[in-house]
């Protein structure tokens, strides 16, 4: 598969996991990992994973706008850079926001976000 596709293939997996069942998304992320929301940063699966979860809204809704990416170092990771709009439950506008993503692969063939990094953007 190639990048852009892989790329893709993996923002729709996240992103639909986000929206329907965040405590899912422990499964991408090791002990190494690390998110840095809004300016806090957050490391290891089960961190993050609490750090998701205990977000202020139940429901929302990615919008994806792009998808980029670019190989990452001789190890085959990847660098996956996100731009679109949230929707949340019962809010009339959508949020923009960017995310990146760092992704290692794995031993069994799949990849890991090692690095996970969200920022809404205010306009």
């Amino acid at each position: 598969m190639d990048p852009d596709s892989l790329a893709k293939a993996f923002v729709e997996h996240y992103y639909k996991m986000f929206d329907s069942n965040r405590a899912g998304l422990g499964n991408l992320y090791q002990e190494s990992s690390m998110l840095t929301f809004e300016g806090a940063k957050i490391q290891g699966s089960l961190a993050i994973v609490e750090k998701l979860a205990s977000l202020p809204f139940q429901q929302c809704l990615h919008n994806i706008s792009t998808v980029d990416c670019q190989p990452s170092g001789p190890g085959g990771g990847m660098l996956v850079f996100v731009s679109g709009s949230l929707q949340l439950s019962g809010e009339q506008h959508a949020l923009k926001f960017s995310q990146m993503f760092h992704l290692m692969p794995t031993p069994q063939g799949s990849f890991y976000v090692l690095n996970d990094i969200f920022r809404l953007n205010y306009a």
